[in-house]
Parts: structure tokens; C-alpha cells; sequence
């Protein structure tokens, strides 16, 4: 799975995932890899992984002191922005600004439907303080005086709050207001963690600067109990510290995570689409689609010649994260989402899941609702034990019934309620998929769809089917590939500064990529540089990411931002300036390569027909042919 280094004593790795009905770890050692599922621990998360990592050892015989690294990918803070049970935090912003949150941009959050409302604020209006300063883009108009941080300082105060965020106008340009009062800040309240948005985001535009660092906030405490317990837990069990995923696709120190949670709000699906990334690269597809079914949402993404396509910033739960990360879309249907009627008598399908307890009716811990899974296994398309998930025997009778009740209600037999059941799921994941790719302006029907997760290979020949696609693999690891990825992902850090110059101005552009690529260099002194710069035309309000190097002679920045602009439009202005509005910086590492060596086909099936997984079940649907390779990969194809 993972390469060993020759003439080295090999390196035993561990990656773990928690999803929202099955945690998953992988071990890996000198090429081979051992799996196990647990159950997820939804009171505690860390309970579930140490637990998952403990059966994947012993699964290989391994002893927890002989382990190397433990990267971990989870949703705690994911989780507590879902469900709106993060830290009481309190926002300190410039006087008269003070409704930046409530003001948002001043859209809807439909165009036509009048009833629909963005999600509340993370800060109640009560819980802002404003402080009497000003900068602007030339310097300070208002000085922060002495009277002004304390009386800012006795509002905190006041407040008792968790965890405090600040954000004050132009403060990627100058921190220094913002380094004052969190310094006076935190010496009033030690322990108590303080979020600048000169540190988390020092970027342009005020609303997603702020509203981001708010979540920093909001998230930090939370994430930073988890990730303390996690730690102490590990000792305990005679296992390393673990690495913590990024949104953006690498590793970071767990003591760095604790610090700024708004960096690990997509830590789970990035560990996946690490993993599809790998399995691209290895199976030579310049397009593929990443397809992550797991227990309680779908998760898809777009790959190009092998990388994972990124953005710098995204709504998560309806709030900004202007930060660096992998662009994953998001859905709620998974395994365990449930099925319903609603008023009017239609099938729907989630967001509602039943999670890991009780779980889906088949499981037999309690679960009496409809859901996909059991849809499954009321149409004979899975049976049996479920993979290695300790040993999990599906419960036909139950799954039917609860499928059957529903049924009853929309005047449906079972099996054709199970039928529609899964095809709502379908669309549902086939909308995400045409969101990341047609969208984006690439076609599918080009590309091959990593199937993965617990779910997805047994979803993958109804999902290509709707976009046109005729090619699937679901690699041998698919039930565990999220925590694969978590494995095989390197260390990163990313920096980015707003500099808002002319492209042409290459002397300015220079000194900035200098500065970011020193503070680069001092987190990950050895680490692969990437420097990408947002440009706009003149008098545009949103900007294009653009590939560039300081080295590169004048004018290649404008003609690759002309390039990219036609291919995201349909058209370019040459004649028209190019503004330079950030530079971005990323550091990396590389990970362990994946590699699989191709492996000869052990066996090929006609659909339709069910071909069991470990962690998973390829379901190969009537027109599909599926070729078996001896190491568990199973490539699919439609003549």
C-alpha cells in the first residue's frame, strides 16, 4: 500500500478517521496494511479512535510502541458548527462595525424564496465590543489610546466570554491594533484563547476576515478540549501525539490544530480525498471525480492530472471560511441518512441520519427508521456480515420492515420503496458531483469515479450512470481510504498577504513573496514551495488564483490571469490592467507514496451482481462489468 524505503527499518504509520456511524484506522508497515472499524463514539470521538487504532494493531500484530506517527482526520469542530454548540465567544471590532456579522453582504440567502434566512451569527449582537480606533489603507486615522484598550478590555471582561476574536478594520494591512489589545486581552484573562484576524486571515474583505476569525474563536475551545483529551488518551495507550488533519490536505501538529480549529473544519473529507488523489495518480487518470459515501453524508470532489482541486474559502454550515482547503462539496446522504414523506407525500431522503446508535434498522441496535442501508439490504444488494465492522450481522427482516413502514405510507411495495429510496440518494450525490466538475467546466463523462467510503462502491455504477461516466474503481481500500489518506498526506502550512499592486509592479510583488516565503521557511525549513497569486481585472470585485513564481519574467503573471479568466468565463479583456489583490505561499512535505502495483485480475463478474469489500460492498449494476484484481481493486466498466 505504502512503499518502504529500501535498507531501512520500515516505518510503522498509523491513520485514523472518524465518520459519523464508523471510525476507521489503518496501520501500515513495509508496504502492507491492516484495517479496523469501530463504532464511533459520538459523546467522545477520542474514544472511537484509540479504540479503532488498538483493534487495527492487534489486527497486525503490532505493539503501540512500535508505532511511528498517528495522523488523525475528524468532525469535532464540523460537528459543533452543525449543531451550534461551540464556545461562547465575544467579538472585539472598530467602533460604528459593530453589525458587520448581522450585515453579512447584504444578500439573501435565496434569491427567491423570502422565507429562507442565513444562518444566526456565531456572536450574539450583545457579545460585540467596539473600540474606539481606525485604520485605513494609507495609515492610522484614529489611535488606539491607552483608554480605549482598557475600557475595551473591561467589556470583555464583562462578558466572562470562552473564547474572544478580533477584528478590526484594515488590519491586514497594519496588525498592530489588533497585537495590542489581545495582548491586554490575554493578561486579563489568561487561558482564555484570543483569535486576531491579522494571524488567522490577514486578507482582504472585512465580512469573511472577521466572520472567520470568529469561528476560530468559536471553534477553538472545543477542538482544543477534544484534541487535549486525545493526546492524554494516546500516552495512555503507549501511542505517539497525533498529527491533525487540514482542510487544505496536510498535517499540521496537534498543539498547532488546538490553537486555530477553523483550519480542520473539513479535516475528515480532506483525508479522503488525499487517498483518491493517490489512487488517480496510481491508475494513471487525468480526470477523475472523488466519490466518499460514508455512514451520514457524501462528500465529492474534482482531481486534475492527480491533485485535488483547492479553494480559499467556502460556507461551511452557512458560515465563511475564507481559508485555504481542498474544494470538497458536501451532502447529506450517506448509508444512514433516513427516508421520509413529507407533506405532500413525496420520498425524500436526510439530511436526518441515524448515526452510529442505533444506526440503520439492519444493524439491529434499535433503529426502527427507513434508511439507504437498509434499503440496500432489503433488495438483497448487500448481505451477511457488514465488511469488518466487529462483526455486524445485517438484519434483512428489520431492514425490510422499516422500509415496508414507510412504504405503507406512500402506497409503495417494499421493493419499490427501496428503489426510490436509493435513487433520491442518487440525485442528491449526482447534484454535488455536477457542482465540482460541469460547473467548473470539465466534463465527466471524460473522467474515471473513485468510489470509497463505506458506502460508495455500493452506490458507484447508479451514480456514473446519471453523469454519463463509463469507468469506476473502488480501490481495495475503499472502506478505509479517508483514513489511507490521512497516512500518506504530507505536513503543509499556508501563508497569503493582500497587496493589491499591479501585476507589472514586479519590485513590490517580489519583497512581498520574499516576506511570506521567510515566515514559510521558518514553520517548514525544507518543505516544496508553491506561490500562487488572486488576480482581477481592474475594477472587478472577485479575483482568480493564478499559478506564479517571483522568477517569472514580466508579464507572465497577467498572460496566465488572461488564461485563466477565459477559461472561467468564456472570455478575456488583454487590454485591460491586471491587479495583483494576495499572494499565497504553501509549504510542503511529501508523504509516504502510495503505490499498487498493478496487480492481475483475479476474476471478471457481469452485473448485476454484489462483490463484497473489505469494509465495504461493490454493488455492480446490469450493464456493468467489474474486474477483480488480487489485491481487492475492483475496476469497473460500461461497453
Amino acid at each position: 500500500m505504502v512503499d518502504p524505503i529500501p535498507g531501512h527499518t520500515p516505518h510503522t504509520r498509523v491513520g485514523v478517521d472518524v465518520g459519523g456511524t464508523f471510525t476507521d484506522a489503518v496501520v501500515v508497515r513495509g508496504g502492507h496494511a491492516w484495517t479496523a472499524k469501530v463504532p464511533t463514539t459520538p459523546q467522545d470521538q477520542g474514544e472511537g479512535v484509540i479504540s479503532a487504532v488498538e483493534a487495527a494493531l492487534a489486527h497486525a500484530g503490532i505493539a503501540p510502541a512500535d508505532v511511528d506517527s498517528v495522523a488523525h482526520g475528524m468532525t469535532v469542530g464540523t460537528n459543533a458548527l452543525l449543531e451550534r454548540r461551540g464556545a461562547r465567544a465575544c467579538l472585539v471590532t472598530t467602533a460604528g462595525i459593530e453589525d458587520v456579522l448581522e450585515l453579512r453582504r447584504q444578500d439573501r440567502a435565496s434569491l427567491y424564496r423570502l422565507d429562507v434566512d442565513h444562518p444566526p451569527p456565531l456572536v450574539h449582537a450583545n457579545h460585540v465590543v467596539g473600540v474606539v480606533e481606525r485604520l485605513t489603507p494609507t495609515g492610522v486615522e484614529t489611535p488606539l489610546t491607552d483608554d480605549a484598550v482598557r475600557d475595551a478590555v473591561s467589556a470583555v471582561c464583562a462578558l466572562a466570554p470562552d473564547a474572544v476574536a478580533i477584528g478590526l478594520l484594515f488590519s491586514y494591512r497594519d496588525p498592530s491594533h489588533e497585537r495590542t489589545l489581545a495582548e491586554a486581552i490575554r493578561t486579563a484573562l489568561p487561558g482564555v484563547p484570543v483569535c486576531t484576524s491579522s494571524d488567522v486571515l490577514p486578507e482582504i474583505r472585512e465580512y469573511e476576515r472577521i466572520a472567520t476569525t470568529v469561528l476560530d474563536a468559536y471553534l477553538t475551545p472545543i477542538l482544543g478540549d477534544y484534541l487535549s483529551r486525545l493526546a492524554a488518551r494516546a500516552t495512555t495507550a503507549g501511542l505517539p501525539e497525533p498529527t491533525i488533519m487540514q482542510s487544505s490536505g496536510g498535517v499540521m501538529g496537534l498543539s498547532d490544530a488546538a490553537q486555530h480549529a477553523a483550519h480542520t473544519v473539513l479535516s475528515g473529507p480532506a483525508g479522503g480525498l488525499v487517498g483518491a488523489a493517490a489512487v488517480a495518480r496510481v491508475h494513471g487518470a487525468p480526470l477523475a471525480l472523488a466519490f466518499d459515501m460514508g455512514g451520514t453524508s457524501c462528500d465529492v470532489a474534482l482531481i486534475e492530472n492527480g491533485e485535488p482541486v483547492r479553494a480559499h474559502g467556502r460556507h461551511v454550515a452557512g458560515h465563511p471560511v475564507h481559508l485555504p482547503m481542498l474544494d470538497i462539496e458536501t451532502v447529506s446522504a450517506g448509508g444512514g441518512s433516513i427516508a421520509w414523506a413529507d407533506a405532500g407525500g413525496a420520498l425524500r431522503v436526510g439530511p436526518r441520519s441515524a448515526g452510529a446508535i442505533p444506526g440503520p434498522a439492519a444493524y439491529g441496535r434499535g433503529g426502527n427508521q427507513p434508511t439507504v442501508t437498509d434499503a440496500n439490504v432489503a433488495l438483497g444488494r448487500v448481505h451477511g456480515t457488514l465488511g469488518d465492522a466487529h462483526g455486524i450481522v445485517l438484519d434483512v427482516d428489520a431492514a425490510r420492515a422499516a422500509v415496508g413502514a414507510l412504504a405503507g405510507t406512500l402506497a409503495l411495495t417494499t421493493d419499490a420503496c427501496a428503489r426510490g429510496i436509493i435513487a433520491v440518494a442518487v440525485q442528491e450525490m449526482v447534484r454535488a458531483l455536477r457542482v465540482v466538475s460541469v460547473e467548473r467546466g470539465v466534463d465527466p463523462r471524460d473522467g474515471v469515479l473513485v468510489a470509497f467510503g463505506g458506502a460508495g462502491p455500493m452506490h458507484a455504477c447508479d451514480v456514473a450512470d446519471e453523469l454519463g461516466m463509463r469507468h469506476i474503481v473502488c480501490p481495495a481500500s475503499a472502506g478505509v481510504l479517508a483514513a489511507l489518506g490521512m497516512v500518506v498526506a504530507g505536513e503543509r502550512r499556508d501563508h497569503v498577504r493582500t497587496v493589491l499592486v499591479d501585476s507589472g509592479d514586479t519590485d513590490s510583488l517580489r519583497a512581498a513573496a520574499g516576506e511570506l516565503l521567510e515566515a514559510a521557511r521558518a514553520v517548514i525549513p525544507d518543505g516544496h514551495v508553491d506561490m500562487h497569486a488572486d488576480c482581477r481585472y481592474a475594477g472587478q470585485s472577485h479575483a482568480l488564483t493564478v499559478e506564479w513564481h517571483p522568477d517569472a519574467a514580466p508579464g507572465a503573471l497577467a498572460a496566465a490571469f488572461h488564461t485563466a479568466h477565459a477559461r472561467a468565463s468564456g472570455g478575456a479583456m488583454p487590454d485591460r490592467a491586471v491587479e495583483v489583490v494576495s499572494l499565497r505561499v504553501a509549504v510542503t512535505t511529501d508523504g509516504p507514496r502510495m503505490s499498487w502495483e498493478p496487480h492481475p485480475a483475479a476474476g471478471a463478474q457481469a452485473g448485476p451482481c454484489t462483490i463484497p469489500m473489505s469494509g465495504s460492498t461493490c454493488w455492480v449494476a446490469d450493464g456493468w462489468n467489474a474486474l477483480v484484481h488480487d489485491d481487492g481493486t475492483i475496476a469497473l466498466d460500461r461497453p
